[in-house]
């Protein structure tokens, strides 16, 4: 694994948990881009946020999407696989480029797990987040138990 600084991630803003284990299935609620001074990226991709800006929304939000993980499992190399992420991106009806976005993400992913990190996902263009975050992420991986 190469060695990125984990965040201690934000603690539920709600009445859920932030992550449910099953069996050897670890679901992440969704994270927001929030960096470790508490500081948000908000706003609409392609309003007034750039694709760049997206993109960094979207390292912040899979870092703390492994934070959890990390709450959870304690030792990163439990982590058998990522099986899938679900990206939502707060972006106006013009924006088009969810794939490039979410790949920030991604390639994070198998930065930091190697072919562990590769993955099955999803990206959807949606018109609002959470607290106008400008991306959300959900992930599950598999573990060792």
């Amino acid at each position: 694994m190469t060695k990125i600084e984990i965040p201690n991630p934000p603690s539920p803003v709600g009445n859920y948990t932030a992550y449910k284990i099953v069996n050897n299935l670890i679901y992440i609620s969704g994270q927001l881009p929030i960096d470790k001074n508490g500081e948000m990226i908000k706003g609409t991709i392609g309003k007034n946020l750039t694709l760049e800006d997206g993109q960094k929304a979207a390292r912040l939000c899979i870092l703390n999407s492994i934070g959890q993980l990390k709450n959870a499992i304690k030792d990163l190399d439990k982590v058998v696989q990522c099986i899938k992420m679900n990206g939502y991106i707060n972006c106006t009806s013009e924006f088009t480029d969810h794939p490039k976005l979410l790949n920030s993400a991604s390639d994070l992913l198998v930065t930091i797990f190697g072919n562990k990190g590769s993955h099955a996902r999803a990206v959807v263009g949606v018109i609002s987040l959470p607290l106008d975050a400008a991306v959300e992420i959900e992930t599950i991986f598999e573990i060792k138990v």
